[in-house]
């Protein structure tokens, strides 16, 4: 029995706030997995081995459908982001996966935000980017998540119609300090 299938690896809520009016407009769903003995053990160390194990897209699935049935009891103006893998991105079936999970869990396209890093898109831009035009066909919104990481290239802006970019804490960090990072 998996830690996914006893529900030991849950979502937990990380507040997304808009900083002019404070209010809450949405909620990030992180992975976390709280064991019975070892306690928690952070996704550095479990997404690693779900992903070379396989588990990476049941993981996925399982956080996804967590995440979109717990975002109905929020308010109606309450968006979920949830982050997606490479493994779940190239699937064939993810675009009837979350139809399928929105209809079941009753949760609004248009409140769901699913979030894909630079890295992903890269494995093969095509298909990823086919895929999440035909997840926007839903009433879904997509996000760029860490960019700044990796390769950050800007021609990954104008490969699709982003709804979000995330840009990661590390490319703005400096900016007060360096030249070369502000420039």
């Amino acid at each position: 029995i998996t830690a996914i299938a006893l529900g030991e690896i849950a979502p937990q809520y990380q507040p997304q706030v808009d900083m002019e009016t404070g209010q809450i407009i949405g909620v990030e769903a992180l992975a976390r997995w709280t064991h019975p003995i070892l306690g928690r053990i952070g996704p550095d160390e479990f997404v690693p081995i779900a992903e070379s194990s396989g588990k990476v897209v049941e993981l996925g699935r399982a956080i996804l459908e967590r995440a979109c049935a717990e975002a109905t009891l929020l308010p109606a103006d309450v968006k979920v982001s949830v982050n997606l893998s490479v493994a779940q991105l190239v699937r064939d079936d993810l675009v009837d996966t979350v139809r399928e999970i929105l209809g079941r869990t009753g949760l609004a396209p248009s409140r769901l935000k699913l979030e894909v890093t630079e890295t992903i898109v890269m494995s093969d831009t095509e298909r990823c980017i086919a895929t999440l035009h035909k997840l926007k066909q839903l009433g879904v919104a997509i996000a760029l998540d860490d960019f700044g990481t990796g390769y950050s290239a800007l021609s990954y802006l104008r490969l699709f119609n982003w709804d979000e970019l995330k840009v990661d804490r590390s490319f703005v960090r400096s900016i007060g300090s360096d030249p070369h990072s502000l420039s």
